[in-house]
């Protein structure tokens, strides 16, 4: 993501000056905007001594800021890990970090919560930057580690640890996976410290990023923070296509974008009769179609007429199904079917107020009808004085 007014010039940011961690949200992925940054607190309150950070692709943790560091957003910190410190960025301070640490129910009252250091020293980050550095080649020899080992697994990604002490590997496998031997290959090779952490689908996409089919970036890269189940009754209920090309993600696993608009379609179905349903009459038994939920609209065919169908509201199929419970039939759909006849001829209006847009051809067409009369009338003079000296001499003679 990026503002519209942000460029970089030999890998410093211009436009916003803000060093990505403009006021937009809009240079880090899944920053939270801190509108309470401009207001005072009341006369005796301390500010919230909570800090959040944030590592590589996204990831964030809560610090307790006990060395009373005066500390804002986009500052490097040096934070307490099991084994060694890390590195990371601030990217909330103040009362906001009390209400996400509260909406992720995380704690702030216990006494083993982990500690910033200090703001970090240029030693810390030259040390950080070039562990950074070795992850993208550390990740295609793993790789190829995993295969000559003939596991059923893929490295995802790999997050250093700031003092370069560690090195987290983040996979993603089917089934459970016995890495003990790939992990002796590691250390062997790496000579770092491992740890291995199997992510879900959903998470590594979230991690790596990517464009969806809409043509924005990845909902869980940028903004979705939870990850509910989605099955493909929401899409039977959305009355989309079961093609799991087109309802799959970057992440192989059915779209989140499918619970977006799921509880409406299911709030406007409540008025809507099952489709499994019969509908008997006189005529014969009727059977649902198809259902246009915009409109309110459902179709019906005759068993035996598949061909021929008869739309009636939502509403008349629910009373036809009452009078069949009370064990009464109508005379035949068609008599709420032509209630239901519409004009399909459309008009056009001219909404923009504005004269036609055909007027500049008629003058075109009118200037060349004068023109061609002129030269018609030009023609006729110039033939009538080739005519005269000729009669003229033949009178003479």
């Amino acid at each position: 993501m990026a503002c519209a007014s942000c460029s970089t010039k030999d890998g410093q940011p211009k436009g916003c000056k803000n060093n990505g961690t403009c006021g937009t949200d809009s240079c880090n992925k899944l920053t939270v905007f801190d509108w309470l940054s401009n207001m005072s607190l009341p006369n005796g309150e301390k500010p919230f001594d909570w800090v959040e950070v944030r590592y590589k692709n996204g990831r964030k943790e809560y610090y307790k800021n006990t060395e009373n560091l005066t500390l804002s957003i986009g500052d490097i910190v040096a934070t307490q890990a099991k084994a060694g410190h890390d590195i990371g960025m601030v990217t909330l301070t103040g009362e906001l970090v009390r209400i996400q640490m509260k909406r992720k129910n995380i704690s702030y009252n216990e006494e083993d919560t982990l500690k910033i250091y200090r703001k970090a020293s240029q030693k810390d980050i030259d040390i950080w930057s070039s562990a950074r550095d070795k992850e993208e080649p550390m990740k295609v020899r793993a790789r190829q580690f995993a295969i000559d080992l003939k596991l059923q697994m893929k490295i995802s990604d790999i997050e250093f640890q700031g003092d370069a002490s560690k090195a987290t590997f983040y996979y993603t496998a089917e089934d459970r996976v016995d890495f003990r031997e790939l992990i002796k290959v590691f250390a062997r090779e790496f000579r770092t410290r491992i740890e291995m952490k199997q992510v879900g689908f959903r998470q590594e996409a979230s991690r790596l990023g990517g464009i969806g089919s809409c043509g924005r970036e990845l909902c869980c890269s940028t903004w979705l923070t939870d990850f509910r189940s989605v099955s493909t009754s929401a899409a039977r209920y959305q009355q989309l296509s079961l093609n799991p090309q087109k309802l799959a993600g970057q992440c192989g696993k059915l779209k989140c974008c499918l619970n977006y608009e799921l509880d409406t379609y299911l709030d406007a179905l409540k008025n809507f009769p099952k489709t499994d349903t019969k509908i008997h009459t006189e005529k014969g038994t009727a059977v649902c179609q198809k259902t246009d939920i915009f409109k309110g609209h459902m179709w019906y065919a005759y068993e035996g007429e598949w061909n021929h169908w008869h739309k009636i509201t939502a509403s008349q199929a629910n009373e036809i199904i009452d009078l069949n419970k009370k064990n009464k039939k109508i005379a035949s759909l068609e008599e709420y079917a032509s209630e239901l006849m519409e004009d399909t001829k459309v008009e056009f209006e001219n909404v923009v107020g504005q004269d036609s847009l055909t007027r500049f051809d008629s003058l075109k067409s009118n200037n060349k009808r004068k023109n061609n009369k002129r030269k018609n009338n030009k023609n006729n003079r110039n033939s009538k004085r080739k005519r005269k000296p000729q009669n003229s001499k033949n009178a003479t003679k």
